[in-house]
């Protein structure tokens, strides 16, 4: 991480809109990328619904396991409507400009959102560890009340702390040029238009990274060491099965979702590629929600059924 302190250039004019590059350097395929992202976004928003609906539905998914996908899976349609939408508009209108108020609310809705899916991939391993390492404890451990106050924690906590860290951002002077290349108003690109000192903000950008990201992910981490250890010792094999099928598909979005993020965040800035970190954002912001539905009810014998039974209604 290098101490940067930014001179005024010549035009000293203070910015009030940016420039959202996106994916402009691929002017040929601007119409196949609106389609294909369009594409996405309806599936996102059919499939992460169709889960939502079905476990508030359904008598038999009505665990605390469910619960927490609910509301998971609501997380992923509002992540996503953050910095899709804008893409498409972009995108398909070929007008780039961004107000400052604007990218300041993006920036602040889309990091809110993304300390919140970090907490509650950590809430759903803690939930996971108590079922699988202190089954006869789990009635009383993850009780309605416990299971309400563990998802407004995950809400709330990273609100305050955003907003923080979005009015200090949008405090600096931004003078100079107004191009942001990213496809929405990620931190380390504003960061670069700023003028003026923004050690202080990186230092928090780390600080929140570490906290809100590689925390809780090492504490994921710990609780499924856990219960690998315990499903190893399992007598039965179906019994092993069972466990190892409620716990991959939560691990495989924990591991998609935290590898971009902490690669992206936690790498010493001299190494942030633009490109690169665009390409990394795609996979938290974009894939993740994606891939989300498609883990949990192709490796989910509960969801399939209960979809199964929405369609034959």
């Amino acid at each position: 991480m290098n101490h940067q302190e930014k001179p005024p250039g010549e035009n000293l004019t203070e910015l009030l809109e940016f420039v959202l590059l996106g994916f402009a350097d691929m002017p040929h395929l601007q119409w196949f990328l609106f389609g294909l992202f369009l594409i996405i976004y309806i599936i996102i928003l059919m499939s992460n619904g169709t889960i939502f609906l079905i476990t508030k539905m359904d008598p038999a998914l009505q665990s605390p396991m469910y619960f927490f996908l609910a509301n998971f899976s609501f997380l992923e349609i509002c992540y996503v409507s953050a910095t899709l939408p804008r893409l498409l508009m972009n995108l398909g209108t070929q007008r780039r400009r961004i107000s400052l108020a604007a990218c300041a609310t993006q920036m602040c809705f889309v990091f809110m959102f993304a300390v919140t899916e970090c907490l509650l991939l950590a809430v759903m391993a803690y939930d996971r560890y108590v079922a699988i390492c202190n089954p006869l404890q789990y009635p009383l451990a993850m009780n309605c009340r416990v299971c309400i106050q563990l998802v407004t924690c995950a809400w709330t906590i990273g609100i305050p702390v955003q907003i923080g860290q979005t009015c200090q951002i949008f405090s600096l002077p931004f003078c100079g040029s107004n191009i942001i290349n990213h496809f929405f108003c990620d931190i380390f690109p504003m960061l670069k238009l700023a003028c003026g000192d923004i050690f202080v903000n990186e230092i928090l950008v780390y600080t929140i990274a570490v906290l809100f990201a590689m925390v809780p992910f090492l504490l994921i981490l710990g609780s499924y060491s856990k219960i690998i250890f315990i499903i190893l010792r399992l007598p039965s094999a179906t019994s092993r099965a069972k466990a190892f099928s409620t716990c991959s598909s939560h691990l495989m979005v924990v591991v998609l979702f935290f590898g971009s993020a902490i690669i992206t965040y936690l790498r010493p800035n001299t190494r942030h590629s633009e490109g690169t970190d665009k390409v990394l954002s795609l996979f938290y912001t974009i894939l993740t929600p994606l891939f989300n539905p498609i883990i949990y009810s192709l490796r989910n014998k509960d969801v399939i059924m209960a979809l199964r039974k929405l369609l034959c209604k």
